[in-house]
């Protein structure tokens, strides 16, 4: 079994702390200062490069994100599903009747099969 190590997905990590600043209705400047990670270091995520350790892991305890869920290895079998992953967090968020959990998962499953390859 391979499990090569493909590396940190940056792009994917900053889009969760983009979507996490959109949900918080926040702007950068107020990321940048509740997390202490400079305007500079968010600007060059941005453009993918990846953050220094301390930035990352002070933006992962603001954000509850897991920077593991975001290392790409060959082994698939060791990840969860996406689709597992957002049902699960959909399910769980309190701002969402178990209705709209389920409507909203329903719509992601019917567009992840149309545009997964």
């Amino acid at each position: 079994m391979n499990t090569e190590n493909k590396g940190f997905n940056c792009m994917a990590f900053y889009e969760g702390i983009d979507t996490t600043r959109e949900a918080r209705k926040l702007n950068w400047k107020q990321v940048s200062t509740a997390t202490s990670v400079g305007a500079s270091t968010l600007t060059r995520m941005a453009q993918g490069k990846r953050p220094d350790a301390d930035s990352l892991a002070s933006l992962a305890a603001w954000s509850g994100l897991n920077p593991a869920d975001f290392v790409e290895i060959n082994n698939r079998a060791s990840r969860p599903e996406p689709l597992a992953m957002i049902s699960a967090y959909l399910k769980s968020d309190p701002n969402l009747t178990a209705e709209g959990a389920i409507a909203l998962e329903t719509m992601l499953k019917a567009a992840y099969k149309q545009f997964s390859k």
